[in-house]
């Protein structure tokens, strides 16, 4: 049977959410930096927005099912790009996650692979349906997110690295690990802890991870970004200090307030009224994609609609938490709003696959 499509099933609800949050995006990324050397990204980020749209109309028409068959030459090509940017990567500020394109941009292939990830888990699992998850499925499936996530570690990027856990764990949730190896992986975790905490992380990675739980031991250096964070999101009180008035992001105290801190700024400016409407604003979208997930035409468009949700949520729960002091400094940026091509045109891919997958829950 033929699966009958038409953009009359596109979610444009959502699409409509969508726009408002990158809408509000760009107008906090033009006041965080109209002071500033970075004046004009907020033409930028409009730019990546429409490449966007039209990346996630395009990959909508696409049959998600041939996605799913050739996601291992997806997978392959990814491992490959990761190998690349170590070998003819650009080093910014020590690290080494972009490869340099034609005409000045930078390619990212990290934020790519959470797609890949994506699809290959729900490929992976949607296969094993009828029979129990054993401990070597689990086994596979690290193998499949451990590889890139180490090639990513080794940039050093671990922010990004910890984007595919959610991914994995939210695979192994739907695809039916049993109970008792979900027990036995937990307490793997913890005892992992301390090895990881002793010979894993780099001293600066390690500050990160402490600064945040007491900012003033360290007011000048690992705790600044956080200590100027919480001082802007106080200072904008109830209904803020208005557009273009925030001291703190004017004065650019707060650290890179067009990305990372981007949440900070806007809660300045618009206050804890503003900053609850933005919230919100991302609940009915993450309301919708599960929506979608429940109507999904089968069990790998569910996993793939909810590996995306698990992304989001991290993304958004990690930002937000540590712009208020309660996660550390990761540099995951908030979806939709924060200034980067990467992480734009990733939302916008992952968007247009759910809707690729509503669109296909009709028969003809």
């Amino acid at each position: 049977m033929r699966r009958f499509i038409s953009f009359r099933d596109f979610d444009w609800v959502l699409l409509a959410f969508v726009l408002i949050i990158c809408g509000i995006g760009v107008l906090e990324i033009y006041s965080a930096t109209r002071q500033t050397k970075f004046i004009g990204f907020q033409q930028k980020q409009i730019y990546w927005i429409m490449a966007g749209l039209f990346l996630m109309f395009l990959v909508s028409m696409v049959n998600y099912q041939a996605l799913l068959e050739n996601v291992h030459w997806f997978y392959i090509a990814s491992i490959l790009s990761l190998v690349g940017v170590a070998l003819v990567g650009t080093r910014v500020l020590g690290a080494k996650r972009w490869i340099r394109l034609p005409g000045g941009q930078h390619f990212q292939p990290s934020e790519w692979i959470k797609i890949v990830l994506i699809l290959a888990l729900a490929k992976y699992f949607s296969d094993l349906a009828g029979r129990e998850v054993t401990l070597r499925d689990i086994i596979k499936s690290f193998l499949i997110a451990g590889i890139p996530m180490a090639l990513v570690l080794k940039q050093p990027d671990l922010g990004t690295a910890l984007t595919y856990v959610p991914i994995l764990i939210c695979a192994l949730f739907l695809g039916g690990i049993k109970l008792k190896h979900a027990v036995g992986i937990l307490l793997l975790g913890t005892m992992m802890i301390y090895p990881v905490w002793r010979w894993g992380l780099k001293p600066y990675q390690k500050a990160r991870l402490t600064s945040f739980s007491e900012p003033e031991a360290d007011p000048r250096g690992s705790g600044y970004q956080i200590q100027q964070s919480l001082i802007a999101v106080g200072s904008g009180g109830l209904i803020g200090k208005g557009a273009l008035k925030g001291s703190q992001t004017q004065g650019a105290f707060i650290p890179i307030p067009y990305t990372d801190f981007i949440f900070a700024a806007f809660a300045e400016e618009h206050g804890f009224v503003g900053a609850l409407i933005v919230l919100l604003l991302y609940f009915i979208v993450l309301m919708r994609l599960i929506q979608n997930a429940q109507t999904a035409p089968d069990r790998a468009g569910t996993l793939i609609i909810m590996g995306v949700v698990a992304v989001l949520v991290f993304h958004i729960l990690v930002n937000v938490g540590m712009v208020v002091g309660f996660m550390p400094v990761t540099g995951i940026p908030l979806p939709l709003m924060s200034y980067g091509g990467s992480s734009v045109l990733f939302t916008f891919l992952a968007l247009g696959i759910v809707n690729n997958i509503r669109m296909r829950r009709f028969v003809n």
